[in-house]
């Protein structure tokens, strides 16, 4: 199936577009045409998905969250003021399901896990479009309606984009579903791939916390010189009283701190030396020593002539030094 006609079947029923509005639902043409895509269009795509379709209201017991997660944790915040408003009056837009894909009689959620658990909370059945969909579709839809109402942090990307791929999804895909070029998505992964997993969840979404902070982390817990540094700061007391961007800038800030501590440089051990003098001066020597290296140094009047009556010599001394040590092995 060409890849403009990945959302055919999810479109299918939905009232047909003017032909001059240049869009074709979720279908993207590719990583450059889907970065020019802006927020306001993504959320009309959004909108088109559920305009004109039937709307039912189905038990939340019967729904089963979306096969990938692009949440670290809820925010019981938004989830409260949501729930408030909907108790006061009703769920004024509806969830997207499709038919569970492994269990007759159940839903999945493509979009709206959030209205879906105040549903549950409040007792409620859940308002809801369900349309078939196969998991190309899915992920597109999800991942643009997350994208188009900005509330996915860059490590929620990162991560969803990093399941995606671990489970077998196409670069393409997943450049569509974020509307990311193949540089971006190569960053994102380069991060949710080299940052531990459980570092990352202990962190939480970082809402505040964007790529450029996220690289500098990665290089830096990449150390292992940092790894207990980073175990450290983590079983720090009151560390999970913070909130989640205080928490990335708590671990930032140890490992930042212990990369500027000077390393201690190796000093090598000091070459053995002795001064050696005859001639009452005219002929002065340092003879060092280190490891299997053994030098003689000359000074004073008479070096140059001596040095080169020593290295002329040096066939005949050998000789006498190994038939000396035989000498004495055999003793």
């Amino acid at each position: 199936m060409a890849r403009k006609d990945l959302l055919k079947s999810v479109m299918a029923g939905s009232p047909e577009q003017p032909k001059d509005s240049g869009r074709s639902g979720y279908a993207m043409r590719g990583a450059s045409k889907s970065m020019k895509v802006s927020i306001d269009s993504l959320a009309e795509n959004s909108k088109r998905l559920l305009e004109g379709e039937t709307i039912v209201e189905i038990d939340p017991q019967l729904i089963d969250v979306s096969f990938v997660s692009d949440r670290l944790s809820d925010d019981d915040v938004a989830f409260d003021e949501l729930k408030a408003s909907i108790a006061a009056g009703r769920q004024d837009t509806p969830v997207l399901l499709r038919p569970h894909p492994e269990a007759d009689g159940r839903y999945m959620i493509v979009f709206g896990h959030r209205r879906v658990r105040v549903a549950s909370a409040l007792g409620r059945k859940v308002r809801a479009v369900v349309k078939p969909m196969d998991d190309v579709a899915h992920i597109l839809a999800q991942g643009q309606e997350n994208t188009a109402r900005a509330d996915l942090s860059f490590i929620e990307k990162a991560l969803f984009a990093k399941s995606l791929l671990d489970m077998g999804q196409a670069k393409d895909v997943i450049q569509s579903a974020l509307t990311i070029d193949g540089t971006l998505l190569s960053r994102m992964l380069s991060v949710a791939q080299n940052v531990p997993r459980h570092v990352i969840e202990q962190i939480g979404p970082a809402k505040q916390i964007g790529r450029d902070r996220w690289e500098d982390f990665k290089k830096l817990a990449s150390e292992p010189s940092n790894d207990k540094v980073l175990k450290e700061a983590l079983e720090f007391d009151g560390f999970q009283n913070l909130d989640s961007d205080a928490r990335f800038e708590f671990l930032h800030s140890k490992l930042a701190e212990a990369g500027r501590v000077p390393k201690r440089r190796k000093t090598r051990a000091t070459p053995k030396k002795r001064t050696w003098t005859a001639g009452k001066g005219r002929i002065k020597g340092v003879i060092g020593r280190s490891g299997k290296a053994f030098s003689i140094s000359l000074t004073a009047q008479d070096s140059t002539e001596f040095g080169d009556f020593l290295s002329g010599r040096l066939d005949q001394l050998y000789s006498e030094f190994l038939a000396t040590k035989e000498e004495q092995s055999e003793q």
